[in-house]
């Protein structure tokens, strides 16, 4: 039905045309890229051990008065969001403003690892507000080593 991802194979449930998101445990429309989000939620779980009872999908987000909603958001057990994760179709190439769009919902969440993907290509980033920096992340990292990334 969908491409094969660069991800580990999750098992997906898919019916009539529709995908199981196991986050709002509910059967969505399934586009290409609820095809990447339900994939790249599999990958945080089952491969990177995140907390499924700390993610959210389709989190809304309130920047400049408008309401904008970010794909994935992971919370630390103090209710503060640690992880914001942007998925597009495996067609939509990730680009600068792809970024920009990501950049502005952690500047409203206040969160530090940032991680873009098409389910081909996957782009990590940390934000130190300490310090002010962006560093780019060979890969993403594992839950449990997310708190001393910042050091």
């Amino acid at each position: 039905m969908f491409p094969d991802l660069n991800l580990p194979k999750a098992e997906i449930q898919i019916k009539d045309g529709q995908i199981w998101d196991r986050l709002r445990k509910k059967y969505l429309k399934c586009t290409p890229e609820e095809w990447v989000r339900q994939n790249f939620i599999s990958f945080l779980i089952d491969q990177l051990n995140f907390p499924e009872g700390r993610m959210v999908s389709e989190y809304k987000v309130v920047y400049n008065n408008l309401n904008k909603r970010c794909d994935i958001a992971v919370f630390d057990g103090n209710s503060n969001c640690q992880v914001i994760v942007e998925c597009k179709a495996p067609k939509i190439k990730i680009t600068e403003d792809t970024f920009y769009q990501i950049a502005k919902y952690a500047n409203v969440l206040k969160a530090k690892l940032l991680i873009l993907s098409n389910g081909l290509e996957h782009y990590c980033a940390l934000i130190n507000s300490d310090k002010g920096t962006i560093s780019y992340l060979q890969e993403i990292p594992a839950y449990n080593q997310i708190e001393e990334l910042n050091g």
